[in-house]
């Protein structure tokens, strides 16, 4: 189990519903909400993503769903019959994606000690539940302060494993999970923090985000200011649209050590978040979709960027088919509870209460802690979910 401080402030960061009116009692809070608004338009992004796929497996005239298939890279990531999952048949139905973005440190300026190999630079838990009335995102910060069980040792370099045991290890950065165990130690990882069964696994090379932006010509974020980091240099001059190809976008997601940042881990997701965002929408443009040189670069960079565990086309083409009717105004962006601050090691420290509060909810199908379900609209109408209010949320998760 993950190191924890006392359960006082269970859920300080735990957001289930943001609107125009919201205002955040700190910087930091206000940053972590603008993340999350942002985040709303990923997401959208994100399930265009399923269209793209569909048309890779329906475009006949280039290859069809073999093609892509062909080209997608298998890992062995899943356990899903691991005793850490919890109510397990309450979970039959749902569909959980273990996506992981993975660091190979290629484009900073030059190499920091004692840092090598592939790191898991982003950890997000993808969960819709078995009725597909809502979706939900919760992420991992990179330096979130865990206990590693044993693992197999992972080889980056034939994404295999070999016989080798890497013994557990207490209070490390969740980031190292995936530098010594690989998809496998990241799934176990995250099913004993949430008790959660993931059923599909992806992981993306950030390197290969080069290779995508190329593909369909660059595209362009908004900065908010000027972004200097200490490894990666000066990316941004001023705020305001930044240009990005491939190089530039590289280090645009990479930079964790950049002036005026709440937090190496929170600033750099979203950055994350809004270049994957422009990304996909680049993707989804006319002017890639209607060109098949540019879509065909595309899929090529994606699929040799990417490798993964039951997230072939078949399972996409599944997920995609029965999302159809969810309302991407459902969707909902979180971060695992944490205390917003480092500990004397320099981790983020995980608040146990807000994070069990959370996991049984998605577990359960129930409303998030701080949602109330309002009265059915009529007879046999939708039952709907109330936002909750600081008051409520502070009420339901013991923040102060």
């Amino acid at each position: 189990m993950p190191a924890v401080e006392p359960e006082t402030a269970a859920a300080k960061q735990l957001k289930v519903r943001f609107d125009e009116e919201e205002k955040p009692a700190t910087r930091l809070r206000e940053k972590r909400v603008r993340i999350d608004k942002r985040s709303v338009q990923l997401t959208k992004a994100a399930v265009g993503l399923l269209a793209i796929l569909v048309f890779v497996a329906t475009g006949g005239a280039w290859g069809m769903k073999t093609w892509y298939s062909s080209k997608f890279e298998e890992v062995a990531a899943l356990d899903v019959n691991s005793a850490d999952i919890k109510d397990s048949q309450a979970q039959l139905g749902d569909e959980n994606f273990l996506i992981v973005g993975s660091d190979t440190r290629a484009g900073a300026a030059q190499e920091v000690p004692g840092v090598s190999g592939a790191r898991s630079d982003a950890v997000m838990l993808a969960h819709l539940p078995k009725d597909r009335d809502r979706a939900v995102v919760v992420s991992f910060p990179r330096d979130l302060e865990i206990n590693r069980p044993a693992c197999e040792r992972w080889d980056p370099s034939t994404n295999g494993y070999t016989d080798e045991i890497v013994p557990e290890a207490k209070r490390v950065k969740l980031n190292t999970a995936y530098a010594v165990g690989g998809p496998r130690c990241v799934t176990k990882l995250v099913q004993q923090l949430s008790g959660m069964r993931m059923n599909h696994f992806v992981s993306i090379d950030f390197n290969g985000f080069k290779g995508m932006v190329d593909a369909v010509g660059g595209v362009t974020v908004k900065a908010d200011g000027p972004v200097v980091d200490g490894e990666m240099g000066t990316i941004a001059t001023e705020a305001g649209p930044l240009p990005l190809d491939g190089n530039k976008a590289l280090r645009y997601v990479r930079a964790r050590k950049v002036a005026g940042d709440p937090t190496s881990d929170y600033g750099r997701m979203k950055r994350q978040q809004e270049f994957i965002n422009a990304l996909l929408r680049k993707a989804m443009s006319n002017d890639v979709l209607t060109n098949p040189g540019k879509l065909t670069a595309f899929v090529n960079a994606f699929a040799d960027a990417t490798v993964g565990d039951n997230v072939g086309v078949d399972q996409m083409l599944t997920l995609a088919q029965s999302m159809k009717g969810l309302d991407t105004g459902t969707i909902t962006f979180l971060t695992v509870p944490t205390t917003g601050y480092a500990n004397e090691r320099g981790n983020e420290v995980l608040m146990r209460e807000g994070m069990n509060m959370l996991f049984q909810a998605l577990r359960d199908n129930t409303p998030l802690p701080g949602e109330e379900p309002e009265k059915k609209q009529g007879k046999g109408g939708p039952e709907t979910t109330a936002r909750a209010d600081d008051s409520t949320l502070q009420q339901q998760t013991g923040n102060p």
